[in-house]
């Protein structure tokens, strides 16, 4: 199939799972790439947290932090289903910034991942991210913030009222009551500010070595494996990667290093239109559209 034809059938089949979808590939040593409204911004929930690596890491090379020190956490005490880590914990905890890292990036502990911004809040972190000449990333608010949303103010067997709020509140030029949705607000980025990035990361020039090494061992280690993993990871490939996820946005970026040497930095940020907090099918047509394009520029 010729590229057009690829793109179109990926389109209809994302409407047809009720899915708005902003996706982008690139082969990290050619340049060569295939996208889906690659532009398009999107509020990017716990991708943040890779940023956030990113900066921290790059004080820790100036010395301006020391990865031993000790941060008593409070404990998140969150009840509602998704937080990981500190935010379930019930007792305040003494953990080594370095610890943080792993537990903010790998875990997606957005209870780490705020001890870490209260070191380096988000206006530096995006400060961060321009001295080093990423300009698409924009980080505006605490992890926290996203557990402030029409869903924690349901019951469980009602979470889907809360997704359709979501979804009948946007408006066309993606305005939102909830903040963490509004990308006026949020933390937002795009597929191609995201591959951006993780081509800084893989392919350094600006990102001190050293730093980048740290992030993709992070990412590497990601215990979320249920979005695009099945469709990347394999004997013969290395998939590491972050998901991002917030009422009807679900996102995961990543790098699938083959083992022939080709190499594919992944950004797919998506939005659904069906009220349901539980959708193995969008889990599942966001990996097969990312492998399509994928595939697209591995064998054509």
């Amino acid at each position: 199939m010729g590229m057009t034809t690829v793109l179109r059938a990926a389109r209809e089949a994302l409407d047809d799972g009720g899915l708005r979808g902003s996706f982008l590939v690139r082969d990290l040593d050619t340049g060569d790439e295939i996208g889906i409204d690659a532009d398009l911004e999107f509020p990017v929930a716990s991708l943040i947290k890779i940023p956030l690596a990113v900066a921290t890491l790059e004080r820790i090379a100036r010395d301006e932090l020391d990865p031993a020190t000790q941060i008593v956490v409070q404990p998140g005490r969150i009840a509602t289903p998704g937080p990981t880590g500190l935010s379930k914990f019930r007792h305040p905890a003494t953990v080594a910034l370095d610890d943080l890292l792993y537990l903010s990036t790998a875990i997606s502990d957005g209870t780490a991942a705020d001890a870490l911004l209260a070191l380096t809040p988000p206006a530096a972190v995006t400060a961060q991210l321009r001295r080093l000449g990423y300009g698409g990333i924009t980080i505006r608010h605490l992890t926290r913030d996203l557990t402030e949303t029409p869903a924690e103010r349901f019951a469980p067997s009602e979470t889907h009222l809360a997704h359709s709020l979501a979804i009948a509140a946007a408006t066309p030029g993606q305005g939102q009551p909830v903040a963490s949705l509004d990308i006026s607000r949020a933390n937002t980025g795009s597929a191609r500010a995201l591959v951006d990035l993780l081509q800084g990361l893989w392919r350094p020039t600006m990102i001190q070595p050293a730093v980048a090494a740290r992030v993709r061992e992070l990412m590497a280690d990601s215990v979320q494996r249920h979005r695009l993993a099945p469709d990347f990871a394999s004997d013969a490939s290395r998939w590491s990667s972050k998901t991002g996820t917030l009422l009807n946005l679900r996102h995961e970026i990543g790098v699938v290093e083959h083992a022939d040497g080709q190499t594919f930095a992944v950004a797919a940020l998506t939005e659904s239109r069906v009220p349901a907090a539980v959708q193995p099918a969008a889990e599942a047509l966001m990996a097969q559209v990312a492998r399509t394009l994928r595939d697209q520029l591995r064998w054509h």
